[in-house]
């Protein structure tokens, strides 16, 4: 980086990426009609924020979300998930990944069907991307340029951090959906963290970090690399040959306030996802306009087709394998070459 960051980046940081550095963070948002007692709790990953009140705005503008107010809570998703289970309220959950909702499943907070809709569970997209300073000085193009010395990596914790998660398995398809195997894989994530720099607990605090000088590169979802630049910040990123395709899952739970059926109704329609792309999520349903995106590399094409793009169905089976396969906590094949890096808090 040839500059150092600027204090009013900070506060243009705060402002614009509505902050959430700490999993939990709750704030009211007084949306609507003064006087309506219609509220929901909403309990979701730090990153959608800025989009998912963006998105109750245009609700509260139609007769079915008039006057309704909304109480939030945002954070590392595997962190909230654990909160609603230990009794934190939620009418709806916006995760990172489905596994931590099948957490709430398992504690019959949220009904087994939840996925076998349309989306299949689904209400937001995006790919994992990789971030670098203005200009590209380390001049990275792809994964196998992280690895090489001298490459700062910041990346969130996948203990806490869905989006850890994301991008270790678009590290690791790296290897394996090109011809390689597990043990070539898990060498080459080995050589990826012993240059990671910093390993925040969520996805929006890794791009803090970023943001405030740490490392020269940011796996990154790309919304979050859109958000940053909207928010005023001097940031490019690359799209690797291979990523993955980000599913990020949004539920009901089974005692919500019954206004929360027709959030989840708004949420998937083709206003709501516009309002996901305004933000830098790609639209999970067809239909819907994707120009004019502000702070993409380019505004009225902002979501370039990746060369080969994995997902999870297609490339590791199911979230529940490749929990088990990569992330238990005890024999996880990436949990443990976290443990091994010493890079873990």
């Amino acid at each position: 980086m040839k500059h150092p960051i600027r204090a009013t980046a900070a506060l243009l940081l705060a402002a614009g990426l509505a902050l959430s550095a700490c999993a939990g963070t709750t704030k009211k948002d007084d949306a609507g009609a003064a006087g309506e007692s219609t509220t929901l709790n909403i309990v979701g990953f730090a990153v959608p924020e800025a989009a998912n009140k963006a998105i109750a705005a245009e609700w509260n503008k139609t007769p079915a979300g008039k006057g309704v107010k909304f109480q939030t809570s945002y954070g590392a998703s595997g962190d909230q998930s654990r909160a609603v289970v230990a009794g934190l309220k939620a009418d709806y959950v916006h995760f990172s990944v489905s596994s931590d909702v099948t957490r709430l499943v398992d504690a019959k907070l949220v009904d087994p069907s939840w996925n076998t809709g349309p989306t299949k569970g689904i209400v937001s997209s995006s790919v994992v991307v990789l971030a670098v300073r203005p200009g590209n000085p380390k001049n990275i193009k792809g994964w196998d340029d992280l690895i090489k010395p001298g490459i700062g990596i910041v990346t969130p914790n996948p203990a806490s951090s869905g989006a850890a998660r994301w991008n270790a398995l678009a590290a690791w398809g790296h290897v394996t959906a090109n011809g390689g195997t597990d043990a070539q894989a898990g060498e080459f994530l080995t050589k990826l963290f012993t240059n990671v720099v910093a390993l925040p607990g969520s996805g929006r605090d890794a791009t803090t970090a970023f943001l405030g000088g740490t490392g020269d590169v940011l796996l990154a979802y790309e919304n979050e690399a859109i958000l940053a630049r909207q928010s005023g910040e001097k940031l490019d990123w690359v799209y690797p040959d291979t990523t993955i395709l980000i599913e990020n899952p949004g539920a009901i739970l089974t005692n919500a306030n019954p206004k929360a059926k027709e959030w989840l109704d708004f949420v998937l329609s083709s206003p709501g996802q516009r309002q996901f792309v305004l933000k830098g999520f790609r639209p999970i349903i067809s239909g819907v306009d994707t120009k004019g995106v502000e702070g993409a590399i380019d505004p009225n094409n902002p979501f370039p087709a990746p060369k080969k793009l994995l997902t999870v169905d297609k490339d590791f089976e199911s979230w529940s394998k490749l929990s088990k396969k990569f992330f238990d906590e005890k024999e996880g094949l990436i949990v443990k070459i976290i443990a091994a890096s010493g890079k873990a808090k």
